[in-house]
C-alpha cells in the first residue's frame, strides 16, 4: 500500500535571515480555501523575486488560502535612499488628471504634501545597486526552501492526525452500514407478512380486482423498499474514500466530493427504512457523514 499523503490546508511557518547589510523576516500562513489563492507581499524593488516566489508555491500547494509577507530591513537605509523619477512622473500625471476632473464636476481639492506623494509606493526607492539586489534576490530565494520546509512539515503533521480522524469516521460508517445491512434482513419475513396482509385486504374489499395487477402494485411498492443497493454503494463508498486517504496525493475536493455521496445514500436509506430500527440506524449514519464532511473541509 502506498503511504499515505494526506496534507492539511492549514498552515504557518516563520524564520528570520541576513546577508550583509539587509536582513528579513518571512511569515507564511495558509487556511482552508476551495481552491489554491495565493497572496504575496514582498519588495517590489528587489526584482523577479516575486514571481520566483509565487511560482514556488504553486508548486508546494494544491489548496488553500495562503498568505505570504516578506519584510527586508537594511543598515543605512536612511542615507540610501532615491526617488524613482519615471513612477514619480506617473503620479503626478495621474494627480493632474483627477484635479482637472474634479474642477469640471466644480470641485477643488486640497494641494498634496510632498510626504503624500513619497509615499505612494515605488515613488522613493533604495538606492541599491542591480548587482546587490540580484544577489540578494538570490539569497531570498534560497533562504525561502527553508520556510518552505517548515510549512509543509507542519502540514503534513496536521494531515496524518487527520487521516487518523478520517479513518475512524470511516470505520464508524462501516460498522453502521453492517448493521444496517442486518436489520433491512432481519426486516425481510415482516415485510414479506405485511404485504401479504395488505393483499388480502385490498382484495375482500375491491369487487373485480385484478388479482395480478394488485400483487404487481404490492411487489413495486417491495422493490421501492430494498435498500440492498443503498448498503452497496454505501461500502463502496467507504472503500474508495479509504483508497483516497491512501493515494499519496491531494484528494480535499475527491474526498468532499465522495461525502456529499455518503449522504445521499444515508437520505434514501432513511426513506425507505419502514423501520424503527432502520431508520434509527439512518439517522445515526446521516451524523457519522456529517462529522466525515466536517473534517474532510480541513484536507488539501
Amino acid at each position: 500500500m502506498t503511504a499515505s499523503r494526506v496534507n492539511s490546508m492549514t498552515g504557518f511557518a516563520a524564520r528570520q535571515g541576513a546577508l550583509g547589510r539587509w536582513s528579513w523576516m518571512w511569515e507564511l500562513r495558509a487556511v482552508n480555501g476551495k481552491g489554491l489563492d495565493l497572496r504575496l507581499r514582498v519588495p517590489d524593488w528587489i526584482a523577479g523575486l516575486e514571481a520566483a516566489l509565487r511560482a514556488r508555491l504553486a508548486g508546494a500547494a494544491a489548496r488553500g488560502n495562503i498568505s505570504l509577507t516578506l519584510r527586508v530591513q537594511t543598515e543605512d537605509a536612511g542615507g540610501r535612499l532615491r526617488i524613482n523619477s519615471c513612477q514619480l512622473d506617473d503620479v503626478l500625471a495621474a494627480m493632474a488628471e483627477v484635479e482637472a476632473r474634479a474642477m469640471a464636476c466644480g470641485l477643488s481639492l486640497a494641494p498634496a504634501r510632498p510626504g503624500d506623494i513619497l509615499a505612494v509606493r515605488g515613488v522613493l526607492e533604495t538606492a541599491s545597486g542591480e548587482a546587490e539586489t540580484d544577489a540578494l534576490c538570490a539569497a531570498l530565494c534560497a533562504d525561502f526552501e527553508y520556510v518552505l520546509t517548515d510549512f509543509a512539515t507542519m502540514r503534513a503533521g496536521e494531515g496524518a492526525a487527520l487521516h487518523r480522524l478520517l479513518e475512524s469516521h470511516l470505520s464508524v460508517i462501516a460498522q453502521i452500514v453492517d448493521a444496517a445491512a442486518t436489520a433491512a434482513a432481519a426486516r425481510a419475513p415482516e415485510m414479506a407478512t405485511a404485504l401479504t396482509t395488505s393483499l388480502a385486504r385490498v382484495m375482500e374489499g375491491a369487487t373485480g380486482a385484478d388479482p395480478a395487477r394488485v400483487a404487481q402494485e404490492l411487489a413495486l411498492i417491495a422493490v421501492k423498499a430494498d435498500v440492498t443497493e443503498e448498503i452497496g454503494r454505501l461500502r463502496a463508498h467507504v472503500a474508495a474514500a479509504r483508497d483516497l486517504l491512501d493515494s499519496g496525493t491531494p484528494v480535499g475536493r475527491k474526498l468532499d466530493f465522495l461525502s456529499q455521496e455518503f449522504n445521499r445514500e444515508a437520505n434514501t436509506l432513511c426513506a425507505k427504512a419502514q423501520s424503527t430500527g432502520l431508520t434509527a440506524l439512518g439517522l445515526e449514519l446521516k451524523v457519522a457523514v456529517d462529522q466525515l464532511r466536517e473534517q474532510v473541509q480541513n484536507v488539501e
